[in-house]
């Protein structure tokens, strides 16, 4: 058993950290997001739409149609390459389209009782009130960058004796089960083996247990072999970048999720609290900004403490190529600034068997 001398035991009743200011009602197993204050900086001003220079996307040129084509079908391990290189592309149309982002940046706080194995911390339990959970010190992340921490609550902190071990820091041995010592394996604790004394257990049928070098016991999992716990009130921080997009309507036939792509930045900005996009000569992006605002502010500002919203505005550029390879005539689609490529119903793949 550990011989090391401990501080005397401090540990509240299990129901007093429910009674420190800021903390009532905590229950083992949390103690449930808690309500932010109330917000103390006035909102944005209204935004204006951006002004619609320089909106226009170069065409794509029918060798960047090729070569994204050419680049995607490399990449299919069951498709022919004769359609990119025999194929003649009779028509491309650009089908551009918006793409507003809304971002809210969030801090979520939550409490709960936490034990650790006691290494020497001072027990601050009272000695002054501790902070409300809104007021402990954190180490915030960038703008928009999801992280989270874990806090021990200044002067909530005391000592207990660990339950699990009752105090002793050892628990028996489970390989052994607390004897010292295990059967041997050769003569299975005979002594004997091939009606010859065992000498790899000197005759003993038993060996001494590795696991607890022969003691018996081992350092207790809960207390870590120190007996003692810290007990002390836990906060849980999580700061989450919540985005949620909003892709207007083209009439293409591109059916892929335009998440993946970038496109060219038309508007941005940011603020603790946004107003709603006006003015924007695409009325479904104004209409847009002001629902997902109204539900980013609804939604997250209950449980939780908005710290900056950011709204974006992209147009992504998307093209669509027809071309006839065989005499018939076939389709794909290139789009997003990286030149992506959904070509559905490719004319020559093939069944791929692995061996």
């Amino acid at each position: 058993m550990n011989s090391a001398v401990y501080p005397p035991l401090s540990a509240p009743a299990a129901n007093m950290f429910g009674n420190v200011p800021g903390y009532e009602g905590m229950a083992a197993g949390g103690g449930g997001f808690l309500p932010p204050p109330m917000p103390m900086e006035p909102v944005a001003p209204p935004q204006p739409g951006p002004t619609p220079d320089e909106w226009s996307i170069p065409i794509l040129s029918e060798d960047a149609a090729r070569e994204a084509f050419k680049s995607y079908v490399s990449a299919q391990c069951c498709y022919s390459k004769n359609p990119v290189k025999e194929g003649v592309i009779t028509n491309m149309e650009p089908f551009n389209t918006f793409r507003y982002r809304l971002e809210t940046f969030t801090e979520t706080r939550q409490t709960e009782p936490a034990e650790k194995p006691y290494e020497g911390e001072q027990a601050d339990f009272y000695t002054q009130p501790a902070p409300q959970p809104w007021e402990v010190q954190t180490s915030a992340p960038s703008l928009f960058t999801n992280h989270s921490e874990e806090i021990r609550v200044p002067f909530t902190s005391s000592i207990k004796e660990c339950q699990s071990c009752h105090g002793k820091a050892t628990a028996p041995c489970d390989e052994c089960k607390g004897n010292g010592y295990e059967p041997c394996s050769v003569c299975n604790g005979s002594g004997n083996k091939d009606n010859e004394s065992c000498t790899s257990c000197d005759s003993t049928g038993r060996k001494r247990c590795t696991t607890c070098d022969a003691r018996g016991t081992t350092d207790c999992t809960t207390c870590k072999g120190k007996g003692k716990l810290l007990a002390y009130i836990k906060l849980k921080v999580e700061w989450t970048n919540n985005v949620e997009d909003h892709v207007v309507q083209q009439n293409s036939g591109l059916n892929v999720d335009l998440k993946s792509v970038s496109g060219k930045e038309l508007f941005k900005n940011s603020h603790y609290l946004l107003y709603p996009l006006t003015g924007f000569p695409n009325p479904a992006i104004s209409e847009a900004s002001a629902r997902l605002i109204k539900d980013h502010q609804s939604k997250y500002g209950q449980a939780s403490r908005i710290l900056q919203q950011r709204q974006t505005v992209e147009l992504i550029p998307i093209t669509k190529v027809n071309y006839k390879w065989k005499g018939d005539s076939h389709l794909y689609f290139v789009f997003g600034n990286e030149q992506q490529v959904s070509a559905d119903n490719y004319p020559a793949t093939c069944c791929c068997v692995v061996q």
